[in-house]
């Protein structure tokens, strides 16, 4: 047994035991903690309103790096060894990476990411005040707000002399948006560091309630389906020779997803795009394309193009062997091919690990006087990076940043800035406490 397996069972059982004594109320160290998020907390915000007026969209390179900087810094000053990795041989701008090596207790994993879908051409470009409290602007929630989130919580940990025991790796991808390729080295960085933790912390923003905390999200995949017929004239349909055309047999394949999948929990498959006819011209981006026929020509070709949702591995496969059934059981004189697409996001699988860190984050939420925390449906949880954390580490959740606002992903995205010292602190005293287990 290696060095790393045998410390994991041991955290393991430590866990265990953990669970069955429960945590402590707040002790000294703990309140020096709160206090220190408290007298931090209105440098956070101003460094979240200045990082969101930079901009990051996942293209512009030199605003991704700008944010890696300005966080770098900050990390810096809390004796973190920090790196901005080169992301050209995926073609992106690359990632920001911290570490500290602890004394002591679980290895931590905290996760954020410095690119937003807002690009230079956006309408959104700036943060505005929309109350005393909720801040709209491009990429507040997702994710700058989490990605301070995490440099308030080292902050409070540094200032109650508790850090210098932790061990914390911390990685703010510059691709989370829109992943550079190949996947395997865009998210290499993650994946090395994920091998080599025990607890994964994300910071995204779940589903913007911050009584919820992911410990599941879905995995994502793109298919297309390539569908061949024998083009006749349309009076020679349904014969021996010609056979059902290329637009029946897709139509079979799709009502046959359908049919046999879609009542299947938490999984879902959707046909993006379908063009087909006698010629087809597909775009070069494969977000569409155009397709030459006539009411009286059997159809020759057809392209439908998808994505696939799954919330664990096994799911997955399971749904791509259906999947390959379906497709591999033709109309006459007909052709299918499905074709997956290489990389695309994993499922942060539901674990028993996962399952106890909530009930631990849950613990502290309420000793701190927040109230109770559940799970988020991961139908409400689409993929984010902590997915390439899955079977690496023993426990993760995702959704510790800043939440309580809306509209991701559009220009009306906002949040509570409320939330930013809240979970600063339930993360700082959760990881305290993780590291200072007294069984």
């Amino acid at each position: 047994m290696n060095l790393k397996s045998n410390s994991k069972q041991i955290l393991f059982i430590a866990f265990l035991c953990l669970s069955i004594l429960g945590f402590s109320q707040t002790n000294r160290k703990e309140q020096k903690i709160i206090k220190a998020v408290d007298a931090h907390s209105e440098d956070a915000i101003n460094l979240i309103k200045t990082a969101v007026n930079i901009n990051s969209g996942t293209m512009n390179f030199e605003g991704v790096k700008e944010v890696g900087r300005l966080f770098q810094k900050e990390l810096d000053k809390l004796g973190f060894s920090t790196q901005l990795t080169n992301g050209d041989a995926y073609g992106r701008a690359g990632h920001l990476i911290a570490t500290r090596k602890g004394k002591k207790g679980p290895k931590f994993l905290m996760i954020g990411h410095l690119d937003t879908v807002f690009e230079l051409e956006s309408p959104l470009q700036e943060y505005t005040m929309l109350n005393d409290s909720i801040i709209k602007g491009p990429g507040v929630a997702d994710m700058k707000g989490g990605d301070v989130i995490i440099i308030l919580a080292m902050q409070a940990l540094k200032e109650a002399g508790v850090l210098d025991d932790m061990s914390i790796e911390i990685i703010m991808t510059g691709d989370e948006e829109k992943s550079g390729s190949p996947l395997e080295l865009s998210k290499k960085d993650l994946i090395d560091a994920a091998k080599r933790a025990d607890i994964a912390l994300g910071f995204e923003n779940g589903d913007n309630n911050p009584k919820t905390i992911v410990v599941s999200r879905r995995g994502s995949t793109d298919w297309k389906i390539k569908v061949t017929g024998n083009p006749s004239h349309s009076s020679q349909i349904f014969t021996e020779e010609i056979g059902a055309g290329a637009i029946y047999e897709t139509s079979r394949i799709l009502n046959e997803f359908y049919l046999q999948l879609a009542k299947e929990k938490d999984l879902t498959f959707n046909p993006g795009f379908i063009i087909g006819g006698t010629t087809l011209n597909p775009d070069g981006d494969s977000t569409g394309g155009h397709a030459f026929g006539k009411t009286n020509v059997v159809s020759q070709e057809t392209i439908v193009r998808g994505d696939l949702r799954a919330v664990s591995l096994n799911q997955l496969t399971k749904a791509k062997a259906t999947m390959k059934k379906i497709v591999s059981e033709n109309y006459p004189k007909t052709n299918a091919e499905l074709i997956f697409s290489a990389g695309g996001y994993p499922p942060l699988t539901l674990t028993e690990g996962n399952t106890k860190l909530l009930n631990y984050f849950n613990t502290v939420s309420q000793d701190l006087g927040f109230g109770s925390v559940t799970a988020v449906n991961p139908r409400n949880a689409g993929a984010a990076d902590i997915s390439f954390t899955s079977g690496f580490v023993d426990m993760a959740i995702d959704g510790l940043g800043l939440t309580g606002g809306g509209g991701d992903h559009t220009v009306n995205e906002s949040g509570n800035l409320n939330t930013v010292a809240r979970q600063a602190k339930i993360t700082a005293v959760l990881m305290y406490r993780l590291v200072n287990l007294k069984l």
